[in-house]
């Protein structure tokens, strides 16, 4: 049976989100600000670098598999983006080899 309660969350979640996505628009129209120029370009491979230091962390290279799975996947997802610049292509593409390498051979 449907929750109704489960019902008004979705909507509410949804409404904010497309609040939030819209605001941006209504607020700088057409002419966006230097700064926010500045963050659109900054910012991913900003956040790229932080999740590769946090996902490389815990990789303990003088035990188990020596790290040769995380690098193998970091040098894959490098290698195709700068080859096809296709972000989902080779984030795929590396989390395949990674899971290959963890699951069939260093298993």
């Amino acid at each position: 049976m449907f929750d109704v309660h489960a019902g008004y969350i979705v909507l509410v979640s949804g409404a904010v989100t497309m609040a939030l996505r819209f605001l941006p628009f209504v607020a700088f129209g057409k002419a966006r600000p230097e700064f926010v120029v500045y963050l659109g370009r900054v910012l991913p491979p900003a956040v790229m670098a932080m999740l590769a230091v946090y996902c490389l962390r815990g990789v303990n290279i003088l035990a188990g598999s020596h790290g040769i799975p995380e690098a193998a996947g970091c040098i894959v997802v490098v290698v195709l983006h700068v080859w096809k610049r296709n972000t989902l292509l080779s984030i795929i593409a590396g989390t395949g080899v990674y899971m290959f390498l963890v699951q069939a051979i260093f298993a």
